[in-house]
Parts: C-alpha cells; structure tokens; sequence
C-alpha cells in the first residue's frame, strides 16, 4: 500500500472520530474527497471495519447523552427510549387504518371520520 493512501486513510479515520462519523466534515478536514473514501471503504476491509467502529463509538455516544436526559427527567426522551427500545414490551405507536371504500362506511362512521380530519 502507498504511504499516501496509508496516511489518507490514518487522517481519515482521525477526522471520522472527531466528527462522529460525519464523512462530509472529515473530507474538508483531511482534504480527501467523498469518493475516494467509499471507494476505500469498497476495496480495504480492515478500513471498512475501522469505519464501522467509529460509526458504532458514535452511536455509543449518542445513547449516553439519551441516558443524561432521561436521568434528568426529560419525558421526551424517556418516551424516544421506550418507543425505540421496549416495543416488545408494548411500547409503540399503533395506527389504525380503515381500508374500506367510504361507500361502505355508515353515516355515523363518516361523520366521525369527518371529524378527526377536522372537515366537521
């Protein structure tokens, strides 16, 4: 491997941690473009997989600022948590949809439609 694309890809994967993983941000700062970089990510294994550590450290860093709101009582993010990590325990959002054609629909159901979509 060239000691170019070996001190490319070392600076990008400094940039990629610092940016947490924003690939646009850590091309302006190593002066690498975009394709270069996928194309890396395509060819190089070992560089796939370091990016896919940074990408996981993010994540990581992420979910502890989510954890700091939900112990500072933020009911927002308690409710984000639960939605995206306890749905096998019943927490997700359910919709209903009616596929009926509305020429099956009774007058009461009608009116009732008419007035969740604010049109009663």
């Amino acid at each position: 491997m060239a000691d170019t694309t070996k001190h490319k890809k070392k600076a990008m994967l400094a940039a990629l941690e610092k940016t947490l993983g924003v690939v646009t941000a850590a091309c302006r700062q190593t002066g690498v473009s975009r394709a270069w970089h996928y194309e890396q990510l395509q060819k190089d294994p070992d560089y796939r997989a370091q990016v896919v550590s940074l990408a996981e450290m993010a994540i990581d860093f992420a979910e502890s600022k989510l954890h700091k709101q939900i112990d500072d009582n933020n009911t927002a993010a308690t409710i984000f948590y639960l939605k995206t990590k306890a749905k096998h325990r019943g927490y997700v959002e359910r919709i209903g949809v009616d596929f009926r054609p509305v020429s099956d629909l009774s007058d009461d159901e009608l009116e009732a439609q008419a007035r969740a979509l604010g049109l009663a």
